[in-house]
């Protein structure tokens, strides 16, 4: 299928989505199913350096809350509609996934994952001590209830979800057209014999720098729009757990050799952990997550996706 006709595709189901959550009327289906696309961009950004590189990025919390910061920032400083900070955000994101890169590409496996979690400490604290974002204490993000769209008044968490519905199919088409092509065939070179690929001349650190800008940028256009969704940030929730440990286990548990893999595990887990958030606690999501991934990593290492392909595999002997 080709790009064009995907990316229609695409916009056809996020249009139905949208209707189809309008037709009930529910605000809470809208909080919790903005959530649920946030952490389908998340997986499918951390995807493309952790699944199609091979390089585990435990930082994913860092680009995150640089997207959140740099919105309120811009609320202080000069306030721009939420497309243009998504843009924005995942500009700046991007630049510090290039630096990042750049510091740390060198390194490999475990000393890799350590840097890059380093990096979300280091940034967590320059945050704490920027008082004119907040600092420690957070800052409020004072969002109207309505929104004019196209002559219509919407609300406002309606408008945050659709733009939110609109970033998950750039995510998902860039990811499927990016698996698709000359760079996702350089991508997993350097995932399966990163050493090989440099003896046969693939520019392994052009590449990766590529992807460690791709993914920083869709993590900090994800999170560019939730200082408006929570209405007040501060840096325990922007750099929480939860956004590092969900971008990991939902591609695992998914699959991360395929763009397809992080859409379904963060809508299996997502939707977990929201229905678990509203019968029983909030506090039970991490353990969700622990015991999903132990259970995946036993059963289906490949994930869902390499489960099925297993099994479609076997059918066809």
């Amino acid at each position: 299928m080709r790009s064009r006709v995907f990316l229609v595709l695409c916009l056809i189901v996020a249009a139905a989505v949208f209707l189809i959550a309008r037709w009930f009327n529910n605000d809470y289906l809208f909080f919790a199913g903005y959530t649920v696309l946030q952490f389908i961009v998340l997986a499918t950004a951390w995807n493309i350096l952790g699944g199609y590189c091979g390089y585990v990025n435990f930082g994913s919390a860092a680009f995150f809350a640089l997207g959140a910061y740099t919105s309120v920032f811009f609320h202080k400083a000069y306030q721009l509609p939420i497309p243009a900070l998504i843009v924005i955000g995942g500009i700046v994101a991007g630049v510090v996934g290039f630096g990042m890169g750049y510091l740390t590409l060198r390194l490999r496996g475990a000393f890799f994952a350590i840097a890059t979690l380093a990096l979300a400490v280091v940034l967590q604290t320059l945050i704490i001590n920027w008082q004119y974002v907040g600092g420690s204490r957070g800052a409020y993000v004072i969002r109207p209830n309505t929104i004019d769209v196209l002559g219509t008044a919407v609300p406002y968490v309606q408008y945050l979800f659709l733009l939110m519905l609109l970033l998950c199919v750039v995510a998902i088409a860039s990811a499927r057209m990016i698996e698709r092509s000359r760079l996702g065939f350089g991508f997993a070179t350097i995932r399966d014999d990163e050493l090989a690929a440099e003896a046969s001349g693939v520019p392994t650190l052009r590449l990766k720098l590529i992807a460690t800008t791709l993914s920083g940028a869709l993590m900090g256009m994800a999170g560019a729009p939730f200082p408006y969704y929570i209405g007040y940030l501060e840096p325990a929730s922007a750099f929480g757990l939860a956004y590092t440990v969900n971008s990991i286990a939902m591609p695992m548990i998914g699959g991360t050799g395929s763009w397809i893999g992080p859409l379904v595990g963060a809508l299996l887990l997502g939707t977990i952990q929201q229905v678990a958030t509203v019968t029983i606690s909030s506090a039970v999501n991490l353990l969700i997550v622990g015991v999903l991934l132990v259970a995946f990593v036993i059963i289906a290492p490949n994930g869902l996706v390499g489960l099925v392909q297993q099994h479609l595999r076997r059918k066809e002997r």
